[in-house]
């Protein structure tokens, strides 16, 4: 808690209620939420008490915490003032505010909020939660093309009180189809007489209410908007995306290829039960398990080797380690280029040629230290040569397969974030002792 937070709450806990309301509404809504996670339940009960149901309602907006917690923040709220919070909330936050609580509190505070209200959540509450119709807002400003621009206007004014954003105008005809848009400024700029159909831009980006979240994201980024409409198959203009949304998608995106990186599926792990986080995580282990013991068993294979030639065991690790890095390394920056839609833009064999020619200057200059600490301290030229000619070959396949295997699975309609770390530095593993054990038996009898 830092000094601002700490003097809001002593003007709690010393009953200055009127200065403490004064300096907390001059807070940006982002601050307010930031206050709120890091006090307790016993100084929120009286936050509930200084603050009305809409106020609250503008910094849970802003609000990052789990599931359980959003549960337990709506247990500690009278069900009317709860109610009334989600009611005074952008349709999308709080549709993703009910969908993280439990069935029979998302029943309760439906039925208590006002019909109209009530039926509009519900109706978003249908859609899965990582397509257009899960983020999409029907707090928007469309306009018919039958309208002139003064017309149009004020019809604007009169509806911005109810619009999430206004910067953007939608036109749609008689059924309710978009068939044009325009800025606001067009519109101010334009004479009071002319038609909202002799303005509108006809070329209209858009979205299919099935679309998912991170395509949507895509999207928006390519042709730098600040909202994406969304229509079902018909034409009919349903509600809004905009860039606000789509930054926390981007966010949860990129976590979950961060987590699916390291080998599991959630970066919520923690808030799950023991029991449900290993039986997550246990079926990447039980394959690395596997490609574990091919591992092994190469180096049982070439035991023999090993007995002649102890020392080749003192570099195991770094040969491996470096393949592992390197190969992660090509592989984070293939995941991020596939699901950031670079990838659709380059040259997928230049690529992987690319990150080969990374590997493999990488690896010679690795190699040509180690070859020098080699002879150095064991005076064994012939064996640097095999390490560092080893650690070249597997620093650059160890590239080559972080580069190639998330190109291949999404090739083949698998989520390139799967080929997870720890799965990637085993196979290079594998490769890597194969190289370097097949090298020191080949010239085994000079070693000797």
């Amino acid at each position: 808690m830092n000094l601002k937070q700490k003097h809001l709450v002593n003007l709690i806990e010393e009953n200055h209620y009127s200065q403490f309301r004064i300096e907390f509404l001059s807070l940006h809504a982002y601050e307010q939420s930031e206050f709120f996670s890091a006090i307790d339940k016993k100084i929120r009960k009286n936050l509930y008490e200084l603050l009305s149901a809409q106020e609250v309602a503008r910094f849970l907006e802003y609000l990052n915490t789990s599931d359980k917690e959003f549960e337990m923040i709506f247990n500690e709220l009278h069900v009317n003032y709860a109610s009334e919070i989600l009611e005074h909330m952008a349709d999308d936050d709080a549709v993703d505010i009910l969908n993280k609580l439990s069935k029979e509190q998302r029943i309760t505070l439906l039925t208590l909020m006002p019909k109209d209200k009530s039926t509009l959540l519900k109706s978003l509450m249908h859609y899965y939660e990582d397509t257009a119709g899960g983020i999409m807002t029907k707090e928007y400003i469309s306009v018919p093309t039958t309208m002139n621009v003064d017309e149009a206007l004020k019809y604007i004014k009169e509806k911005s009180n109810y619009a999430q954003m206004i910067y953007v105008i939608y036109a749609v005809d008689a059924n309710n189809k978009l068939v044009g848009v325009m800025s606001l400024r067009e519109i101010i700029h334009t004479d009071a007489d002319m038609l909202i159909s002799e303005i509108m831009k006809v070329n209209v980006v858009q979205t299919d209410i099935s679309t998912d979240q991170e395509y949507i994201a895509q999207t928006i980024r390519d042709y730098d908007l600040i909202a994406i409409p969304v229509v079902d198959y018909q034409q009919h203009l349903l509600g809004i995306i905009t860039v606000d949304d789509i930054l926390d998608v981007m966010e949860a995106e990129a976590n979950e290829d961060y987590s699916r990186l390291a080998g599991i599926d959630s970066v919520k792990d923690t808030e799950e039960s023991i029991l449900k986080t290993a039986k997550k995580r246990l079926p990447w282990l039980i394959l690395l398990t596997f490609l574990g013991m091919i591992t092994a068993t190469i180096l049982g294979s070439f035991e023999e080797t090993l007995e002649q030639v102890a020392l080749l065991a003192a570099f195991i690790p770094i040969i491996s380690g470096m393949s592992g890095n390197t190969g992660t390394q090509s592989l984070a920056v293939s995941v991020r280029s596939i699901s950031t839609g670079d990838m659709k833009h380059k040259n997928k064999l230049r690529h992987a040629l690319y990150e080969s020619g990374s590997g493999f200057i990488s690896g010679f200059v690795c190699s040509l230290i180690l070859f020098l600490i080699i002879v150095i301290l064991y005076g064994q030229p012939l064996l640097a040569t095999i390490v560092a000619i080893s650690l070249t070959i597997a620093m650059t396949v160890g590239t080559t397969i972080g580069s190639v295997i998330p190109l291949f699975m999404n090739k083949i309609g698998i989520d390139p974030a799967v080929a997870s770390g720890p799965f990637i530095t085993t196979i290079n593993d594998i490769v890597s002792m194969l190289i370097y054990f097949g090298l020191a038996t080949s010239f085994m009898s000079y070693l000797t």
